[in-house]
Formats: C-alpha cells, structure tokens, sequence
C-alpha cells in the first residue's frame, strides 16, 4: 500500500455529529503526544524546529497549549487518563531548582501566552492539576504566576492572558494586585470598534484574531466572572456572530485570512465559546453547524504526521507559511474548538439539530475589516482592502491581496526574486528588472461604497495604484489605475487550483485572457478593455506556496506598461466546476466605468476601520 498522508489525520473517519464523536477527536489528537512528553512531564519536544523564544518556553506551549481542550473534556466528565502528568509537570515546571523548570519570567515572554491555557485549567478543573499538588509546588506555583504577572504585556490580545492568570489566582485565594487587572480590561476594551469588531492592538488588521481571541477570551471570561464587563462581552459576540457566520462556506471551510493559520480548527473556537459562555448569538442549530461543519471540513486533509501529531501548516505540513513564534507545539491551538466537551448532553447546543445557513445573502459588504464577501455553493471570496501587516513574514499576501478564498485559500512567494515564476494568485505584481518584484503592502486610502472597495497604494514611490474591486458574483472585476514614470513589468493572478501529476490538467493562455482546468475546478481570468495589452499565462505556480494545495496552477495577464497612465481591467473567476468553461465563462461581467467608479467612492464612499487603527491615522 502507498501511504497516504490524509489516512494519519486523527479526525479521519470520525463523524463529528455528536459529543460523543467530538469527545474521540480530542482524545485522537491528544494521544500522540504521549511519546513527546519529558520524563518530569513538564516539557513537550515534538521535532526540532525552532521558533524566536527559548526551547524551554517551546516546551512550555506543547504542554499547555492541549490544555484549552482537555481543561473543558475534564469539566465535562470526560475520561481523560493523562491528569497526573500534567499534574506532575506543573509542580516540575515552576521549580526552580528541577531540571525541567520553565525558566523565569524577566519581561515580556512566550511564557506569558501559554500561562494562560494554566490560568484557564486551574479555574476550570483545579481538582485536576491544583489539587493532587503538595504545598511546595502551590506555592511554587502562585509565586510564578504573581511574578510573570508584574511584567509588561503586549498591546493586543496579550493582555487577556494576564486576565486569566488572575481569575485563576482568584480562585485559589492568593492575594495580588487587582488594579492591574482592571488597568488590562480598561486597555482590552481601547481595542473595540462597533458592531462586535475589535482590532488586535494599535494595527491596520482585523483577521481570525477577532474571533479566536478577543472573543474567545472574553466570552470565556462571561462564564467565569459575573460583572457588568462579562455582559458587555456576551453583547458584542452577539452582534459579531452575524457577521463572522459569513466567513464560512456551506461544507464549513472558512476564509483563511492573515498570520496564525497553523492554529487551524482554532477558527471554530468563536462558536465553541458561545456555546461554552450560554450565548446563543444565532439559533443552536446554527452554531452547532458552523462549529462541526468546520471540524468536518478538516478531517480529509493531510494534516498530520505520520505519528498523529499536527505539523506547522494549514491544510498539509507546510513551514513556508509559517510566522517566527511558531513552535513544534504551536498548531494546538486548534483545541480552542473543544470548549463545548465542557457542556452536558442536554445543553441546547448538543441537544439541537445541527443547521445550515439559510438565506444567506450572496454579497455581504463589512466595512470594519474592509471585505467583500461572496458567497456561493462550493465557496465563501473575501474582496479586500485596507488591511496591512509589515512586521510580519509574508504580511502582503495574508493581507494586502485582492481576494481570499475558503476553497483556494491564498498562497506565500516562496523567492523574492523569480518574478517570471511568482503565484501572485489575487495580487497585481510589478518589476522593474525582470527579476525582483513589488506587490501591495499597505494602503495610502481604502474606502467601501456599497459593496465596491476602493484603494489607494504604491508599489514603489514614484508609482501610484488605484484600485476598484467590484463583485460581479460568481465572478468578481479588478480595475487599476495606475500612474508611473517608468515602464514595468506587471503580471496579475486570479485564484490558484490544485496541479495534478502527469500534466493531465487543462492549461489555456491566449492574448487577453488565461484559464486552469484541475479535478474539480475551473480558474480564469479575462481582460476586459486594459489599455494596454496583456498577453495570458498559465503559470506552474511554486509547490508548497498555497495554503490548501501543495500544487497549483494560477492564470494570470502579463504585459509591460509604459510611462504615464495605464488601466487595467479584468473579470476574475473560480468555481468547483470544470465545465464552466463552457458556461459562465463565455458569459463575463460587462467593463465597469471609471469615472463612474470614482463618483460612487466619492458620493458614498465610507473609510473602512481596518486602515484607522488609532495613532496609525494616515
């Protein structure tokens, strides 16, 4: 038998539909660990790689991080064999004088994160791991949390993990400064805008950090904590729960979107935590469906190693798209889905039929994150702008592209300089050289005007883009008004599909236009009037670039530009249907009007929240 990487996933086979089946993908996930934990059991090493903090803060977080599932598993009853090690490992990790100490905290560290899934655990199941401990070890124990606490947290979701600390340290009787955990929810709450959207900190980005962070924790903190706070939270989830719902497609992917994909089923971590906090912000049905489909959505891909433990990577290992806080331990974070293990059989949300979205709207405008969304049969396309991140690797196309997909993803450049062999899938790329390349990073103006986006950005400082999204569903158009000094080199992509072996995929490029035919899907693009004329190209696209294909095929336009002022137009199309071809592609959208385009952003265009993140004004 030839091994086949989706066969060692461990939800593969697992139905999903019940507590029962949900209570077995936690334990399948969890059990190939076993091997990786140290002798004291304070430490889990699953390979070598490394991330930008210490190894013993790496050890740290593939301890902790299962906890955000077992801690709920154990809330709810559920049969877990493991509680001594990680009681043991928690009186050896903060003994300064065991082998296995997790080192002391001495100013904003990784320790500060993972100490949170500790926080969560000991005020959630502290007959567990809190209990079984000698007074040596509690002692140990509070003194590490009171002393991590002293130092400086991070100005985003960071904030939240010193919250948890203290609930827990609450719940154990230990006496500590209060203030400063009214000084962080004071800080947490600078950080929302309206209707349920937060941003992440002093940025121009709103990604799945809204919902598997901000929401998560503070719904979390609704269950644990009764105060006029709490509600305010269980308030804003509500009305964040109509929007987000339009991020997932009908078989349950959602939009990946941002840094942090290797989290994976963390994405479903939002409607757990309304289901873990009593909040029923849609109907049960409704959120139990989001939240299983989504797991469902995941248990064919090849996500795991051989052993059953999860590699960095989205929908198959992959460190190319991985960020440098990345640890062997880090995709556990995808057990933030299992909060509701804590939940009894008869909580609505178990007790209800499972529910798909109905009456879903085709096109959603959302002003905060600045997006378009598409929805049809087989995929949910994100049209955005007006987000940004130049901190991080590959910020440009987690954020700064065109569109993102639910079923085609996105993918990362893996060469700065292949220009003639770059993916630029849903990205407009421009080279000066023929070699190195500039795509759009950040935005100078972003603006919604109904559901058309707008944008204004340079690729270099002497260039000037302006662009107008415009969905057209299924389809969606692109128009670009760009004014440069000099001539360049552009090449323009639409979705990436997955390449099979054998060179047996379709592959068309003609002036003006540029198709992929795979298995199961169709992706073009076509010119629609440029003043300049492109010539199409159907591009092998570098492996391990995408996100849920290792192989894609991305049809693009390319031509060279002169000085002055070019338009660019062109209709951009993907659907689970290779023959479309014959369909909806011999019908495109007709040529927008610029100047039309520019009274509408002028009459009725709003700046979306994304690009006003406070003391970033532009």
């Amino acid at each position: 038998m030839i091994y086949d990487p989706a066969s060692t996933n461990p939800l593969a086979g697992n139905p999903l539909k019940n507590l029962t089946d949900m209570r077995r993908a936690l334990t399948d996930l969890f059990d190939p660990l076993l091997p990786y934990f140290s002798e004291g059991n304070a430490r889990v090493r699953i390979d070598a790689a490394g991330a930008h903090f210490d190894r013993a803060a790496a050890d740290l977080e593939g301890f902790a991080r299962p906890l955000w599932g077992l801690a709920p598993f154990g809330a709810g009853g559920g049969d877990f064999g493991h509680w001594d090690r990680y009681a043991e490992g928690l009186a050896n990790g903060v003994d300064p004088d065991h082998p296995e100490y997790w080192g002391t905290v001495n100013g904003r560290d990784q320790r500060m994160v993972e100490l949170a899934a500790l926080g969560f655990a000991l005020a959630l199941v502290p007959e567990k791991i809190w209990e079984p401990l000698d007074a040596r070890a509690r002692n140990n124990l509070i003194a590490y949390l009171k002393h991590a606490r002293t130092f400086d947290y991070a100005d985003n979701n960071w904030k939240f993990f010193r919250i948890f600390v203290d609930i827990a340290l609450d719940r154990l009787g230990a006496s500590f400064d209060r203030s400063l955990t009214e000084n962080y929810l004071t800080e947490l709450d600078g950080f929302y805008i309206a209707d349920g959207w937060y941003r992440d900190g002093d940025i121009r980005r709103i990604d799945h950090y809204v919902p598997f962070a901000m929401h998560f924790y503070g719904l979390i903190y609704s269950k644990l904590v009764n105060d006029d706070r709490a509600e305010r939270y269980r308030e804003r989830a509500m009305l964040f729960a109509k929007d987000f719902r339009h991020w997932f497609a009908p078989d349950g992917a959602t939009v990946p979107f941002g840094r942090s994909l290797t989290y994976r089923f963390a994405c479903a971590g939002f409607w757990s935590a309304l289901a873990f906090a009593d909040v029923e912000a849609l109907p049960w049905g409704e959120i139990k469906g989001l939240c299983l489909r989504h797991l469902r959505w995941w248990a064919d891909k090849p996500i795991a190693n051989r052993d059953g433990t999860l590699p960095i990577g989205y929908a198959y290992p992959n460190l190319l798209m991985s960020e440098n806080y990345n640890s062997a331990g880090s995709p556990y974070w995808a057990l933030k889905a299992f909060l509701p293990l804590a939940l009894p059989e008869t909580h609505p949300f178990w007790a209800a039929e499972e529910k798909p979205l109905e009456n879903e709207p085709a096109i959603v405008p959302q002003k905060h994150p600045g997006m378009v969304m598409m929805r049809s049969k087989a995929d949910v396309v994100a049209l955005s702008s007006g987000q940004e991140n130049q901190q991080m690797r590959f910020g440009a196309e987690k954020y700064a592209k065109f569109a993102y997909s639910a079923r085609y993803g996105f993918s990362v450049e893996s060469d700065e300089r292949i220009f003639a062999g770059g993916a630029f899938d849903s990205m407009l790329a421009f080279s000066d050289n023929g070699l190195h390349y500039r795509v759009r990073e950040t935005n100078e103006e972003a603006k919604l005007a109904g559901d058309t986006l707008y944008a204004k950005w340079s690729p270099y400082a002497d260039v000037t883009v302006e662009t107008w999204l415009i969905p057209a569903s299924p389809w969606h158009i692109r128009l670009h008004r760009i004014t440069t000094p000099r001539p360049l080199q552009t090449a323009e992509g639409g979705f990436a599909i997955a390449r099979r072996d054998f060179e047996v995929d379709t592959l068309s490029s003609e002036t003006g236009a540029a198709y992929v035919i795979g298995e199961e899907d169709f992706s073009g693009i076509l010119d629609l009037g440029s003043t300049t004329e492109r010539k199409g190209l159907a591009q092998k696209a570098p492996p391990n670039t995408n996100l849920i294909a290792s192989k894609t095929l991305v049809p693009q336009l390319r031509a060279t530009i002169p000085s002055g002022q070019t338009i660019l137009v062109s209709a951009v199309l993907a659907e689970k249907d290779p023959s479309s071809v014959g369909g909806i592609w011999t019908k495109p959208p007709a040529r927008p009007d610029i100047d039309a385009l520019r009274a509408l952003v002028a009459d009725k265009g709003i700046t979306v929240s994304a690009i006003e993140a406070p003391g970033r004004l532009p």
